[in-house]
């Protein structure tokens, strides 16, 4: 484990899923953390950014000078650095690649097709891709159809602890359900998705994402 005595920087915003997901692992660890808003009212945060990770996917954490991008590398870069009392990735091999994998499931199988939805809505109707949201449409039922075999006695995604499989689960369903709502025959998932909504670290993050709701462009529902 390394301390820095800089503080950690959080390049990020908090209506972002996969800004979400890296918040959900600070707060449960109650990590101290500066957070650098990514907002047109930040130009001089935005630049910053920009240097860092010319790719501007966000978000990207900066640790004692050293830029880790993509949301769940800088959770287990958490977990080797700045460990708390919640182990987000558990040690035996094995349980890990049971996390890694649910990790991967909600990004790929959840997050990838609710947000092509969500970024087609924002394209001129000219230049919308029909087909391909069909297609992600019917990933998510397929997804959705599949995680509620999974959670059938299952609390969490990899088991009876959460992991940083679910830091994913829970801003990636949240938005699932806006963009295509999860149909009431997957009990399991609904039970799970509201588990995690009531999960401290996920709740103040839901919570400090409000005032930017009518960011959403599919029109945020009236609840969560």
């Amino acid at each position: 484990m390394t301390q820095s005595a800089q503080p950690l920087r959080l390049y990020a915003h908090p209506f972002s899923s996969y800004c979400q997901k890296v918040l959900v692992a600070l707060y449960e660890n109650d990590t101290p953390f500066e957070c650098r808003l990514l907002s047109a009212e930040h130009p001089q945060v935005l630049a910053e950014f920009a240097a860092l990770w010319p790719l501007r996917k966000f978000p990207v954490l900066v640790d004692a000078g050293r830029s880790i991008p993509e949301a769940s590398i800088i959770i287990e870069h958490l977990g080797l650095h700045h460990p708390g009392p919640v182990t987000l990735v558990p040690q035996d091999p094995r349980a890990a690649l049971d996390v890694r994998a649910m990790d991967r499931f909600f990004d790929n199988y959840v997050s990838t097709p609710q947000q092509k939805i969500v970024f087609d809505s924002l394209r001129p109707e000219a230049e919308r891709d029909i087909r391909g949201v069909e297609d992600a449409r019917a990933m998510l039922d397929i997804a959705y159809r599949w995680l509620d075999r999974v959670m059938a006695g299952r609390e969490w995604a990899a088991g009876d602890r959460f992991s940083l499989a679910d830091c994913g689960a829970a801003p990636f369903l949240f938005y699932a359900d806006w963009t295509h709502r999860i149909d009431a025959a997957f009990g399991n998932v609904i039970a799970y998705r509201k588990r995690l909504l009531a999960r401290p670290s996920f709740a103040r993050a839901v919570d400090e994402a409000r005032p930017y709701r009518s960011l959403f462009p599919l029109g945020a529902p009236d609840r969560d």
